[in-house]
């Protein structure tokens, strides 16, 4: 019987570093892609069950259809910066009720969902997805808005993401937001401009400026009314 070399055998040593190279790049980046899978670590994450709440991508989950695939996008979105892995945001293709979609949930445990530079640069390449491809838009929202300590960054550039709901809107594509909590600022734009908005009684909320940021701001105490 005849044996015949494999490739790793005829490769020689140089195929071989090359390989052990390649898996060690392959394992930094499984690394790198379990901290976005970690939202905003443990102590956050318990607070948010807690509080009875799913994390943002069992809420993904759960809103696809059963045994259909999610597409996620940038999911390292923001490494290399100030800021957590994945930018506080997942974005995704799936199918909802036989209907492929474009789908964005905010981690409310990474700083309350808000938004950084690199979430918005996430959430705008998003929308170039779905305008392009006529992707209706869902949008699980739980935001605190802009991260306050980088709003300058983003205050004026982040009204693209708002002129997107409109352009999406205007060509057809439908826009639909659920709303699981607190959403903020920016985070209450969204619902607002959606062509069709789910709140959920006793639980969803839309500020400008709700108790935690007036508290913030001001030191003032006031209630959700």
């Amino acid at each position: 019987m005849t044996v015949l070399p494999t490739a790793l055998d005829t490769a020689g040593p140089e195929y071989a570093a090359h390989r052990e190279a390649m898996l060690a790049k392959l394992a930094e980046l499984d690394t790198e892609h379990a901290k976005a899978l970690a939202g905003g670590g443990e102590k956050y994450v318990a607070r948010h069950r807690k509080r009875g709440k799913l994390l943002a991508r069992e809420r993904i989950e759960l809103l696809l259809d059963p045994d259909t695939p999610f597409l996620e996008l940038s999911p390292l979105a923001a490494w290399g910066s100030d800021y957590a892995v994945g930018a506080s945001l997942v974005t995704g293709i799936g199918i909802v009720s036989g209907v492929e979609c474009l789908i964005t949930a905010n981690d409310p445990t990474v700083r309350g969902g808000a938004s950084n530079p690199w979430t918005l640069k996430k959430a705008l390449r998003a929308n170039e997805i779905a305008f392009a491809n006529r992707l209706p838009c869902v949008s699980l929202v739980e935001s605190g808005g802009a991260d306050l300590p980088s709003q300058k960054e983003i205050f004026i550039p982040g009204g693209a993401l708002f002129r997107d709901l409109t352009r999406l809107s205007a060509a057809g594509i439908p826009t639909v937001a659920v709303v699981f909590g607190n959403s903020t600022a920016g985070g209450a734009y969204v619902p607002g401009m959606s062509d069709h908005t789910v709140m959920i009684k006793e639980r969803s909320k839309v500020f400008l400026g709700g108790p935690p940021l007036v508290k913030m701001a001001t030191g003032e105490e006031s209630d959700d009314e």
